[in-house]
Formats: C-alpha cells, sequence, structure tokens
C-alpha cells in the first residue's frame, strides 16, 4: 500500500506502549498469573476492557498485558501515536501489510509476519511526551 496524500506535510509521533501477549480465552488466567510471576509484577485487570489484564510494576512507561483472544497465542506489538493514520502510512512505507482497519487503530504485519497495532495514544500525557519519537511529514 502505497502511502496516501492526506499526511503530506504534518509530523506525527509515537512510542513503543507494550507487549500485548494474546492468550487464548480458556488459558488467560493461568497466563496472568505467570506473566505476572515472571515479570515481578502485579495483575490489574481492565473494567472497561475485561480481555485485557496489565501486569503492573514492571518496566516504567512500558505496557505489559495479558489479551483473551479467541485465537492462537502470539505476541505483538502495540505503537501508541497522536496520528494514527500517519503512522501507519509510516510502517506501510516500510514494508509492513495492513490486515485489518478498525477505525480508530489498525493492525498491521511486519516483515517477518509479527503483528503490530498502531493505537491512539494510551500512556499518561508525560509518558507520551518525554518518550515518544517525532517523524517528519511523509513526503508527497
Amino acid at each position: 500500500m502505497a502511502c496516501g496524500l492526506g499526511n503530506v506535510g504534518r509530523m506525527h509521533r509515537s512510542r513503543l506502549f507494550g507487549m500485548l501477549i494474546d492468550t487464548p480465552s480458556a488459558s488467560a488466567g493461568a497466563a496472568v498469573e505467570f506473566w505476572a510471576a515472571a515479570l515481578g509484577g502485579s495483575s490489574r485487570q481492565s473494567a472497561d476492557e475485561p480481555e485485557y489484564t496489565r501486569i503492573t510494576g514492571t518496566v516504567p512507561g512500558f505496557a505489559a498485558v495479558v489479551q483473551s483472544v479467541d485465537d492462537q497465542a502470539r505476541i505483538h506489538l502495540d505503537i501508541e501515536t497522536d496520528d494514527v493514520q500517519a503512522e501507519s502510512e509510516r510502517l506501510l512505507g516500510l514494508g509492513a501489510v495492513l490486515v485489518t482497519d478498525n477505525g480508530g487503530h489498525k493492525i498491521l504485519r511486519a516483515p517477518g509476519g509479527h503483528l503490530v497495532c498502531v493505537v491512539p495514544v494510551q500512556s499518561p500525557e508525560d509518558v507520551f511526551d518525554s518518550d515518544a519519537k517525532v517523524w517528519p511529514p511523509i513526503e508527497g
């Protein structure tokens, strides 16, 4: 997919938000217990999105999350950004392939087959502001 012209002239920011440990639903509880113990953290299930359980107290500013899925076990990365479209186009230009466009976020497959989700900013504002990379505008 070629870069679109909609983001020409706009810079954007992004950062690695976290690692999501996609786990079949039947094994999610055991996976949460394992990863919390393995990473030396504690677990906190999302009240709004119960399929996500964050492992807290691991790496400052980095989210380790067990995601209950109706799919195979795998690990994927989330990149958070202040411009989902521009960041997706940047990654597509680097060789990623669009898997799913969910409107507010996109799922890409990186060279090598790994999944990457491009999501709106999830971190506290001060964390995003201090850690995000600034990307130049896409050339038209």
